[in-house]
């Protein structure tokens, strides 16, 4: 049966991401923000160069901690794609090989229908120094480049995994069900309310001389019933203008 991004199964549809032998705790900390920013939670590790777990690792992830605990440690590219039905090599040259070479909304798009069939995908993410060797791209599907800058297309490793991860996260939230806004918490005024309040103000309005001309009266009026209805106007703010409106009525009288 084929899932739907409608179910709410954000870490199911989701890709993992690895890390393919890491060089610096921070650039994994980095990551593991990325991740949580897009809603990632699955982090497989592979031969981190500064051995595992790191102290950077975890001053970097502020608030991604939970990520770094539960990633997955590996010797060896094998192990930690082992469990994946679709991988993505993220890379930013082409190589020579045969393999699809997509974009990352290309690359999304082709993870979420994978997904949403019942498949398991994951984000393959090389070496800061060098990216990802031959031998690594093998192990993907395809690969995916980001057309930049060519003269400076390198990444850092964490802005490499929050830009895919958003890619992935974008795509889902397309199929998904529109997030309702909080209803606020007074109700729109409705129209029959406007008018009484707006016929209210015209006639005080008018009683203190504000119109200075008869003929430019109703110009002048509908100007300010404009200016209300810019506002959007909840019952709460109509019963508010009222109560301003006597209250200035009131000072009027009593200095009169």
């Amino acid at each position: 049966m084929t899932t739907s991004a409608r179910d709410g199964d954000w870490a199911r549809l989701l890709p993992a991401v690895i890390l393919m032998e890491p060089q610096m705790g921070e650039n994994i900390g980095a990551s593991a923000r990325a991740m949580k920013n897009c809603g990632l939670e699955c982090m497989h590790i592979v031969n981190p160069r500064d051995g595992w777990p790191n102290p950077a690792a975890e001053a970097m992830a502020s608030g991604g901690s939970d990520i770094l605990d539960h990633a997955g440690l590996h010797q060896t590219l094998d192990e930690a794609a082992a469990p994946y039905t679709m991988i993505g090599a993220t890379t930013a040259r082409k190589r020579g090989m045969t393999k699809p070479a997509l974009t990352p909304d290309e690359a999304a798009r082709r993870m979420a229908e994978h997904a949403r069939s019942g498949g398991k995908t994951a984000l393959l993410f090389g070496p800061e120094r060098a990216g990802l060797d031959n031998d690594a791209v093998a192990v993907a599907d395809f690969i995916i480049t980001v057309p930049l800058n060519p003269a400076f297309a390198s990444l850092n490793l964490g802005q490499a995994v929050l830009l895919m991860g958003w890619a992935c996260r974008r795509e889902l939230m397309a199929d998904a069900p529109p997030v309702m806004a909080e209803p606020p918490e007074s109700p729109p005024a409705a129209a029959g309310e406007k008018a009484y309040l707006f016929t209210t103000l015209e006639k005080h309005l008018s009683e203190g001389g504000f119109f200075t001309s008869s003929d430019m009266q109703p110009v002048v009026m509908r100007n300010i019933m404009a200016l209300f209805q810019r506002a959007d106007l909840t019952e709460q703010d109509v019963r508010t203008l009222h109560g301003i409106i006597k209250s200035l009525r009131r000072s009027g009288d009593a200095q009169a």
